[in-house]
């Protein structure tokens, strides 16, 4: 896991501390639904607090393959950290 999947799981660590009063130890390989007890309203927190977080959009589409912590953490990434495009630069300056 690299650093920036680090910095995800301790985010969702924190969401699930400080948010939704969890108090066990938060793995990768963890489901969301059946390990960590999250139903649609934590799962909802959890969502609304990784976006702002990390300034990213998950939609009802995203959430299908996410079961498990891990899942969740490289969705997360795959917004979060991807490479500004060129369609993005095209025009202007980079």
């Amino acid at each position: 896991m690299g650093e920036n999947e680090h910095a995800i799981l301790s985010e969702i660590r924190r969401i699930l501390s400080q948010e939704l009063d969890w108090r066990e130890p938060v793995e990768p390989s963890q489901h969301l639904t059946r390990d960590l007890q999250l139903d649609s309203l934590g799962l909802t927190v959890l969502a609304v607090e990784l976006e702002n977080h990390f300034r990213i959009r998950l939609s009802m589409e995203d959430s299908v393959g996410v079961s498990t912590v891990g899942d969740l953490v490289r969705l997360v990434a795959s917004r979060a950290f991807q490479e500004p495009s060129a369609v993005s630069c095209a025009g202007g300056v980079p």
